[in-house]
């Protein structure tokens, strides 16, 4: 091949968003993060209720439940446009949570899209007690 020949142009681009969310305890910090999450992706009014969910992640340690949890908010933005208004954890371990969702219906008229999150990544998930908290560290592809 005739690399000289060759005709592209590299383009500067930025697909990553990390947050760093601190929570009081292990239920605190999972509602702050979909609340984050929430808040990165969508503006608008989310008060009015439409869907309530009960809602069960599995995973391996709390990072991997991160992940996992963040990606089921994901999911139902992106999958049934629905969005998170309050979260309720009934019972977390490093391996399980459980929780009552409500939601919103996502509507144009109401809502607007900020970023379009991708993905909840593994790179550099950290979720941690710090001192007399919980900190969680998460990495979005956009």
């Amino acid at each position: 091949m005739d690399f000289n020949s060759l005709n592209y142009q590299i383009i500067d681009h930025t697909a990553d968003l990390g947050i760093i969310v601190d929570g009081t305890d292990e239920k605190n910090l999972f509602i702050r993060t979909a609340q984050a999450m929430t808040d990165l992706m969508v503006e608008g009014d989310i008060s009015k209720e439409t869907v309530i969910k009960d809602v069960v992640i599995e995973g391996e340690d709390f990072p991997d439940l991160m992940v996992r949890w963040l990606g089921e908010i994901l999911y139902l933005f992106d999958g049934e446009n629905l969005i998170v208004n309050s979260i309720t954890i009934k019972s977390i371990s490093p391996t399980k949570l459980k929780s009552t969702l409500t939601l919103t219906s996502f509507e144009t008229e109401h809502h607007q899209v900020k970023r379009e999150i991708k993905a909840v990544t593994y790179h550099q998930i950290s979720v941690d007690k710090v001192n007399d908290g919980w900190q969680a560290r998460i990495i979005f592809d956009i």
